[in-house]
């Protein structure tokens, strides 16, 4: 009994189990006709009556307790073979030798990269400093040659250098 005095319900599955051996079709029962007898059955039921019912029909067909054919719901046939999966069956595993012991899993992820111990040495020694960010700075043997101290360059490109022309008849 619940706490105000009515009579508790009894699972969905249960009802729904009931409701189709109670109707007996030999066809199957019809969501309609199951809610129907239900609803006869246990006057006070939960406002998503209708949901609860729908999901409990899903469920116990997904898992076969109940057979769908032709909009109706019934028993499986005790004598029909359990209904197979989808996509293709696994291969049967060959049994194991006795004494067979498996090796340890392998550990998940990239496996590390061998060491080397001159990039361990440099490695080290460069500990100490900070890395900085950004670009790292232009060598100093490839700056290119400084201008002339005087001459100021203007804007744009400059001018063609002309060849200098040797004389003629030398």
């Amino acid at each position: 009994m619940a706490d105000d005095g009515k009579p508790a319900l009894p699972p969905y599955p249960e009802m729904i189990f009931t409701a189709i051996d109670t109707l007996n079709d030999k066809n199957g029962s019809s969501k309609a006709k199951i809610s129907k007898f239900i609803e006869s059955k246990h006057g006070d039921l939960p406002t998503g009556h209708s949901m609860l019912l729908s999901h409990h029909l899903n469920k116990m067909k997904d898992a076969g307790e109940l057979v769908f054919s032709k909009n109706n719901y019934m028993r499986p046939d005790p004598n029909s073979p359990p209904k197979r999966g989808r996509g293709r069956p696994p291969k049967p595993k060959e049994p194991l030798p006795a004494g067979y012991v498996p090796p340890p899993p392998r550990p998940r992820g990239r496996p590390p990269k061998p060491k080397d111990p001159l990039a361990v040495a440099a490695a080290k020694a460069a500990e100490g400093l900070p890395k900085r960010r950004g670009r790292p700075p232009k060598k100093a043997a490839r700056a290119a040659a400084p201008a002339p101290a005087g001459a100021k360059r203007g804007r744009g490109r400059p001018p063609k250098v002309k060849p200098a022309v040797a004389a003629v008849g030398a």
